[in-house]
């Protein structure tokens, strides 16, 4: 994986930065100016796995660099973790736009367990016996859901339709359809069944359910990963 850090120049160049640390990791490294963001058509075919803005005291040009970041298409949802200063620390505000913080001096170990933890927090996959949907994990042998690590309660129906429309990404469904794959052929009740249901798993599961769209006049698709 490659990460991009973000900074001031002079602080990239120090010898104590993040650069040297996740060179020493065995990541990819590149880097650019607070000011000087790399283009999105540079991005376009390898975004980075995570942004390191490294602020250290610099924390209103890193609030800055935060607003540019989430602006660019390429770099929407990449993670990113923002390195501040103890003096810094206090003048970050949660609703900033990042993923997670680490403390100046590093510590690698610690460095590179924030990177692995916001990487897993915004990835998807697939497999056989689980899927991932950003911070909710479907377990299908144990027939469980998680959350950001805690288990959310589901019926056996709204656990057979979140299983469908995950494992059947990017594709639209009539709530007929929907109706004769997770209900059965037999199932005689309606169509609002399925709009009840749909209902439920969005207040069940909160944040991840954004990927779960009505598509008017058609029916339901949890939209493909990007």
């Amino acid at each position: 994986m490659w990460i991009l850090v973000v900074g001031p120049e002079p602080t990239l160049k120090r010898d104590d930065s993040c650069v040297d640390v996740l060179q020493s990791l065995g990541c990819r490294v590149r880097t650019a100016d607070l000011w000087e963001l790399v283009g999105e058509e540079e991005l376009d075919s390898e975004p980075p796995a995570v942004v390191m803005v490294e602020a250290l005291n610099e924390v209103d040009g890193a609030r800055a660099a935060l607003m540019r970041l989430r602006a660019a298409r390429s770099l929407r949802d990449v993670p990113v973790i923002v390195a501040v200063s103890v003096q810094g620390l206090s003048r970050l505000d949660a609703r900033d736009g990042f993923d997670d913080i680490v403390l100046h001096p590093y510590v690698p170990q610690e460095l590179y367990l924030r990177i692995r933890r916001v990487e897993w927090a915004r990835s998807d996959f697939n497999a056989h016996e689980r899927i991932k949907m950003g911070a909710m994990v479907l377990d299908l042998a144990a027939h469980e859901v998680a959350v950001d690590g805690a288990p959310v309660k589901l019926t056996q129906q709204e656990f057979a339709l979140l299983r469908f429309l995950c494992q059947n990404r990017g594709r639209v469904f009539s709530r007929q359809q929907l109706l004769e794959r997770v209900w059965g052929v037999d199932y005689y009740g309606g169509s609002r069944t399925v709009d009840i249901h749909v209902r439920r798993l969005r207040m069940k599961l909160g944040g991840p359910m954004a990927a779960l769209e009505t598509v008017r006049g058609v029916g339901y698709k949890m939209r493909a990963p990007r």
